[in-house]
């Protein structure tokens, strides 16, 4: 009889048992910390390769050994097809045997239009397993492994007016969480870096949207859009005017997340598990809630179907640069929400979705000012 490994043993003894005992927690937190760790690992050609179908490795070739886990096991298969644009792809992240990761064969700049950034993530005020490029633009997370949760803060309060930013995924997309959102100076940014979760929005003074369509805040979550992945744009439109917290993905509204938000000491936020991840600030924007700002608002309402409102508007060349450079911003978000993105519940449901983010979950899925 073929002889089986102590490691294997213990492992499939530990999974038949029941999952609330102490043995189940300590195989079940095991796995949790071995998908974030490493760099995402995946040969060429997905299937028949060493992982089961929870994405999960095995150095066996025969059945795999995690067949017992619970489905909501974190992946360690990286979120594919949510790019904003064709740039990114599979044959993009090709398997690099020498190093045994992902690496990317080529830089994508699509969307990257801007020059001018209101505010850049702060070297002061990040974790200790970041670091930061592109002239404090992109964060990059877990350099060689992970064993927690890293998290940067931008380096400007979100004071009154309204404030408009996107991030994009410039890596693979996989592990327990990778997430955008915002959050005040009480958050404790190294606080879980032994400890792989979902940061923002554990308490009540962050909001967090998950790369799994997950929104959190006071440590509850609700299903609030699709995923999005390794070249997905995230938006965020933080109005402190009407307190309204709006998320958008690939330039199109996914819905408001939050209202009466305003009176707080707010600043953006992204936080990750995973190892060699990174995001990249591509666009943040700033302008007092003017007369001009509501003005450029209520044009890009009426003309919802342009790309860009500037270029059909029969308006002179000076007021037409003067606005790009102003409110550009306001005259390109596409507040149209996306069909998959505005059925309520798309998603499913959780199982800790109990709190009142779930029961306004339909209500929020419209993208609105008030």
């Amino acid at each position: 009889m073929e002889q089986v490994g102590s490691g294997e043993i213990f492992l499939s003894t530990m999974s038949r048992r029941t999952r609330n005992n102490r043995a189940w927690r300590y195989v079940y937190s095991g796995v949790h910390r071995d998908t974030d760790a490493r760099a995402l690992v995946l040969p060429n050609g997905a299937e028949g390769s060493g992982y089961d179908s929870d994405g999960q490795h095995s150095d066996s070739d025969s059945e795999p050994e995690f067949r017992y886990l619970p489905p909501s096991i974190p992946t360690a298969v990286p979120v594919t097809g949510e790019s904003y644009c064709d740039c990114v792809s599979q044959s993009d992240t090709r398997y690099c045997p020498s190093v045994r990761s992902f690496h990317r064969m080529k830089d994508c700049h699509c969307g990257e239009e801007d020059e001018y950034f209101d505010w850049v993530w702060d070297d002061t005020s990040k974790s200790s397993a970041t670091l930061l490029s592109f002239e404090n633009r992109e964060v990059n997370f877990h350099m060689d492994y992970s064993c927690g949760t890293a998290a940067v803060r931008g380096d400007k309060e979100m004071s009154e007016g309204q404030h408009f930013w996107e991030i994009k995924m410039t890596s693979p997309v996989y592990g327990t969480d990778m997430m955008v959102g915002i959050g005040t100076t009480d958050v404790k940014l190294d606080k879980y870096r032994h400890t792989f979760c979902s940061l923002l929005g554990k308490d009540e003074d962050s909001w967090g949207l998950s790369y799994t369509g997950v929104l959190h805040h006071k440590g509850a979550k609700s299903h609030f859009s699709t995923r999005f992945g390794q070249g997905s744009i995230i938006g965020v439109h933080l109005d402190t005017w009407y307190g309204t917290l709006t998320f958008f993905k690939n330039r199109k509204c996914i819905g408001v997340a939050a209202t009466k938000v305003q009176n707080k000491k707010l600043f953006p936020m992204v936080c990750s598990t995973a190892a060699r991840s990174s995001m990249k600030v591509i666009r943040s924007c700033f302008s007092q809630t003017s007369l001009q700002y509501l003005c450029c608002l209520r044009l890009r309402e009426l003309m919802p179907d342009h790309t860009d409102t500037l270029e059909v508007l029969p308006l002179p060349p000076g007021l037409k640069r003067m606005l790009r450079n102003r409110l550009g911003w306001v005259l390109s978000m596409n507040h149209e929400s996306n069909s998959k993105e505005a059925a309520c519940g798309s998603s499913g449901s959780d199982s800790d979705s109990s709190s009142s983010l779930e029961t306004d979950a339909c209500q929020r899925k419209r993208c609105r000012r008030t």
